[in-house]
């Protein structure tokens, strides 16, 4: 479904990724993973045309998406829960949610707001309240509803579940598990190797700009010495 083929982006003089490739199946859920500063936010950025690449392709079914703005790339089938959730703080949650709804592809089953609080529950009950209003957990729940609120084929969530509790945590992982059960893919930034991995297909590991090492599910190859060298722990 979605393919990145040795892509460089650079923020002015500074290159940050360095030939980054990897791929993404339908259904598939992707964990992306690395020590700080390694390139994973570029990543996403750059697929999503946030900072464009200056050099290899992105493939999304079939069509290469490099250079278009973002906003295309969105309505070709891309949502982004970005890193900070950086939802409309003077929005209601509802209002946060309808004012991006989209079906562009046409779909026969769109994302509504009934089908959200299905997955976050915690939301109907937030529904009138602005978005500066809420937890920071109650944040990244409505920034994947709005997300999933233009109907999307691939979802990229940055930072899944940084700095939040351990209940709300797993609220999140729940939610992502009912998405890709209901087939959608996923590409997902997290530090909780243990979380992300239950339900990631594949693991891909960022170390200077590359995807230096992958691994899929039964992660066999996932040894404590490869998270050691790539993860630190």
């Amino acid at each position: 479904m979605l393919t990145v083929e040795n892509i460089e982006t650079c923020y002015g003089k500074a290159q940050v990724l360095f030939g980054a490739s990897l791929t993404i199946a339908p259904g598939e859920v992707v964990a992306l993973m690395g020590r700080n500063g390694m390139g994973k936010t570029t990543l996403i950025r750059s697929i999503m045309g946030l900072t464009p690449c200056v050099r290899g392709r992105i493939i999304l079914d079939n069509m290469e998406i490099q250079g278009l703005p973002p906003y295309r790339i969105a309505r070709l089938g891309i949502g982004l829960v970005p890193e900070g959730r950086e939802i409309f703080p003077t929005l209601t949650v509802r209002e946060n949610l309808l004012a991006v709804a989209a079906n562009p592809a046409g779909k026969d089953d769109p994302y509504t707001l009934e089908r959200i609080f299905s997955i976050f529950p915690r939301l109907r009950e937030r529904l009138a309240h602005l978005g500066r209003e809420l937890s920071g957990g109650e944040q990244q729940m409505l920034a994947i509803g709005r997300a999933l609120m233009i109907n999307p084929d691939i979802l990229l969530l940055d930072e899944a579940t940084e700095g939040l509790a351990p209940l709300v945590c797993r609220e999140i992982w729940n939610g992502l598990s009912v998405l890709k059960k209901r087939g959608m893919s996923i590409l997902v930034v997290d530090k909780n190797i243990d979380a992300v991995l239950a339900i990631a297909d594949q693991c891909c590991l960022m170390e200077k700009g590359r995807v230096a090492w992958r691994d899929e599910r039964p992660f066999s190859a996932f040894t404590n010495e490869i998270r050691q060298q790539y993860l630190g722990i």
